[in-house]
């Protein structure tokens, strides 16, 4: 009885976690200019991604990602940001346009 709850409850936790990265959606007209002025990216990463990937990039339900920039570049980053990782595991499109651009070279300095 005790396993089957501890995998029901591991099981809801990992599913809103997975929930919670989705974000909602975005009804703004113009998208990639609706968060931080398009330029900060600490802020965009702080309201886009921390609920997987932790408000110190440590890694929560997502990897971490304080040296995400010594495993792949710029422009790699920009395509899972754009186009996701892992089957939905990393959701695309989460951040677009010029803020996408901003996020991936700020995170592409990260090594």
């Amino acid at each position: 009885m005790k396993k089957k709850l501890l995998t029901f409850v591991m099981g809801t936790a990992l599913v809103m976690g997975l929930a919670a990265c989705g974000g909602g959606s975005d009804t703004s007209k113009n998208k990639g200019t609706d968060t931080a002025s398009s330029g900060d990216a600490q802020k965009i990463v702080s309201q886009k991604c921390a609920s997987c990937h932790g408000d110190q990039l440590q890694g929560v339900v997502g990897p971490s990602l304080q040296k995400i920039g010594s495993k792949y570049s710029k422009a790699e980053i920009l395509d899972i940001i754009k186009n996701g990782k892992g089957g939905g595991k990393m959701p695309a499109g989460l951040i677009t346009g010029n803020d996408a651009d901003t996020v991936a070279t700020w995170l592409a300095a990260k090594k």
